[in-house]
């Protein structure tokens, strides 16, 4: 489940139990993933392309900032064996990304159904605010550039 380094090389802990039909998964001997081609907790859990889909994924950074779940969550969820995660880093700065549907569904087990739909909605009535906000500030902008405009146009 996490991962473990030895030197340059990556190794991730593996189950060969849990297989779906009895089927007995090892690592190929080349790229360290299972035999054709998918990681185990793959087949269980994510489906075919969605680590690639825009915006399947987010940092937990990120869902912090739209969920309100700290990172120790998150954690928590990856241990239980209820998210996938991948590791990565930006400018030496290390960071988790997890799949959103994943998360959405975690979130409504382990902090109640109507959570989720609350925190969506302060997070958009957030945003909104925020952009009219800006769109204020740009038309008094705007209107002193007018007057402006005008005043030198009067003369």
């Amino acid at each position: 489940m996490f991962n473990t380094y030895t030197g340059r090389r990556r190794k991730r802990l593996r189950l060969s139990e849990g297989a779906p039909d009895g089927m007995v998964l090892r690592p190929s001997h080349r790229d360290g993933n299972m035999s054709r081609g998918v990681r185990w907790k793959e087949l269980i859990m994510a489906e075919y392309g969605e680590w690639n889909r825009k915006g399947a994924t987010l940092s937990d950074v990120t869902a912090k900032a739209e969920y309100g779940v700290s990172r120790d969550f998150i954690v928590k969820g990856i241990q239980t064996g209820k998210l996938e995660y991948r590791d990565g880093a930006i400018w030496g700065n290390p960071y988790l990304r997890v799949l959103r549907s994943q998360l959405e569904r975690y979130i409504a087990e382990e902090l109640g159904e109507d959570y989720l739909p609350r925190v969506k909605n302060q997070t958009e009535l957030r945003r909104v605010k925020k952009e009219m906000s800006d769109l204020k500030k740009r038309l008094e902008g705007l209107q002193e550039r007018k007057n402006e405009l005008e005043s030198s146009l009067g003369k």
